[in-house]
C-alpha cells in the first residue's frame, strides 16, 4: 500500500527512526517502523484485518472508517483508507484513545 501522512511532524516521527525514538522511545519507535512497514507490504487493509497483522482493527462510533495497530499498550497507530483502488493509507495518529 502506498501511505501517506496527516502531518509532516508525524511522517518524520514514522520514517526517520533517530526522531521517533526521541520523541517515544527505542521500543516504541521500533514498534513503529515495525507497523509502519507492515501497512506498506500489505495488499490491502482487510487482509491486515483478517490476519491480525498487528492486531489491526477498525475502529467504531466516531471514528468509524479508521483503524488502529497495537503499539505498546495502551499506545495505537491510528490511519484510515483513501482509496480503495490504488489502496493508500493514511496514517492519522500515534494516541492512546482508550
Amino acid at each position: 500500500m502506498i501511505i501517506q501522512y496527516k502531518s509532516k511532524k508525524l511522517e518524520k516521527v514514522c520514517t526517520d527512526f533517530s526522531s521517533a525514538q526521541r520523541v517515544h522511545g527505542k521500543d516504541m519507535a521500533e514498534r513503529i517502523h515495525q507497523r509502519i512497514d507492515e501497512i506498506a507490504a500489505a495488499d490491502s487493509v482487510e487482509m491486515l484485518v483478517k490476519y491480525a497483522i498487528g492486531r489491526c482493527h477498525p475502529l467504531n462510533g466516531n471514528r468509524s472508517g479508521e483503524y488502529a495497530m497495537d503499539l505498546h499498550h495502551p499506545y495505537r497507530l491510528v490511519f484510515e483508507v483513501i482509496n480503495e483502488e490504488i489502496k493508500i493509507a493514511r496514517i492519522l495518529n500515534i494516541e492512546d484513545y482508550h
